[in-house]
């Protein structure tokens, strides 16, 4: 199937021959097979036409960091952190992630898929076309393995594509709170074996944070995940420098992300060993906190930037990329161009994705939004709001409001 896409009021894209983000306007788009194969003023070759009478369209969103597979919700926290409670606070106390645990051990397979799948739909209408998405709410072999392979079971049940990390190391189940020792080993010698004999996960994850897993808790969980060909990433420092992000350096890890409490040894090591460093800044907001990571000293340090939801049940319930970006021009020091790269191109690179995916170029896959709006600016101006007219994944129109538009030729 050959399409075209006329009557584009503007195609804004990260460009990698340029190394800036680019707008085009006056052009049309060819789609073969899903597949973007033409930019020109006029394409002559097509079997299909859609008309988008002048809107924006840019490449859809890639979300790097989320944990859509749980069961239930955790709306008891949030109502105990408006009453002035922290995150530390509740975790320390027997919430949090543990509280997750249950729900993920307790409910079968096919409820977990019915559940995450709804949770899915939700990144797509807000234009989100891929996501990374994590394990680590089982914390125990069957239920580590059953969150898996339900997101495996979501693969072609959903129009995303799924980016599947195994994230054991999420924190210590209650039968592991007194010997943390034995959780580890449990990790290393038989989930990560099972994980990497079932093909379940492209990544292994940690999370590096005091009250978690140490330095060298995580170096040896992901010094062992590499033997079985899983790739390492980290949530690092995220409530105090722990020393993670030079670890994610000396690992070479693809992604180190929060890093609201980075320290300038840190950023080196990012920097020095191309490690992306993925920025949730909607976790920052959900948790009533106010020191965000500082991307700005992050760009300027040499370090490639990417932004996430980090949706999950306890501290971000956020779906929206467009509000990610809202909140990175005006919280963590990003210009509206960089917040765009950020949740394309960089969140591609942050899922080693950048070669067909996060940019409007021909061999790029069609994963489009087109957008009731003139300009960039306008996505993160627009605070919250619905302004996607349609979304295309591969080739296919997703949210139809355009279907009277669309015909054939």
């Amino acid at each position: 199937m050959i399409q075209k896409i006329i009557n584009i009021g503007a195609v804004a894209t990260w460009s990698e021959t340029e190394q800036s983000v680019v707008t085009q306007e006056n052009v049309e788009l060819q789609i073969t097979d899903g597949i973007i194969t033409d930019i020109a003023a006029e394409v002559m070759n097509a079997e299909e036409a859609i008309d988008v009478d002048g809107a924006l369209i840019t490449p859809g969103f890639i979300d790097p960091h989320t944990h859509p597979v749980f069961a239930g919700h955790r709306a008891n926290e949030f109502k105990l952190r408006v009453a002035g409670r922290t995150y530390e606070e509740i975790a320390a106390q027997g919430g949090g992630i543990i509280t997750s645990i249950q729900g993920v051990r307790n409910t079968d397979i096919d409820e977990l898929f019915q559940q995450t799948q709804v949770r899915l739909d939700a990144f797509l209408l807000h234009g989100t076309t891929t996501i990374e998405a994590k394990s680590g709410y089982g914390l125990d072999m069957e239920s580590e393995l059953k969150s898996l392979r339900v997101l495996r079971n979501l693969i072609g049940e959903t129009p995303l594509d799924i980016v599947p990390t195994f994230l054991g190391a999420h924190a210590f189940p209650p039968e592991y709170a007194s010997n943390h020792e034995a959780y580890v080993d449990l990790i290393c010698n038989e989930m990560i074996p099972a994980v990497a004999e079932e093909e379940l996960a492209e990544y292994c994850d940690v999370f590096c944070e005091k009250g978690y897993f140490t330095v060298d808790q995580s170096r040896r969980i992901l010094e062992t995940a590499l033997k079985y060909s899983l790739k390492p990433r980290m949530h690092a420092d995220e409530f105090i420098d722990s020393g993670a992000a030079e670890l994610a350096g000396e690992l070479g890890a693809i992604s180190a992300d929060h890093l609201m409490a980075v320290s300038p040894a840190g950023i080196k090591a990012l920097a020095d060993n191309n490690v992306i460093a993925t920025l949730l800044p909607g976790t920052t907001l959900f948790l009533g906190k106010t020191e965000y990571a500082d991307g700005r000293r992050l760009i300027d340090s040499g370090v490639e930037v990417a932004l996430a939801t980090d949706f999950n049940p306890g501290s971000c319930t956020l779906t929206n990329m467009p509000v990610v970006m809202s909140l990175a021009t005006l919280y963590c020091g990003l210009t509206v161009e960089e917040a765009f790269k950020a949740a394309t191109y960089s969140a591609a690179r942050a899922v080693a994705r950048e070669r067909f995916l996060g940019c409007i170029a021909p061999g790029y896959q069609a994963d489009l939004i087109i957008w009731n709006l003139s300009g960039l600016s306008e996505i993160p101006y627009w605070l919250g709001s619905d302004n996607i007219l349609a979304i295309m994944k591969k080739g296919e129109l997703i949210e139809r409001r355009l279907e009277s538009r669309y015909s054939g030729i």
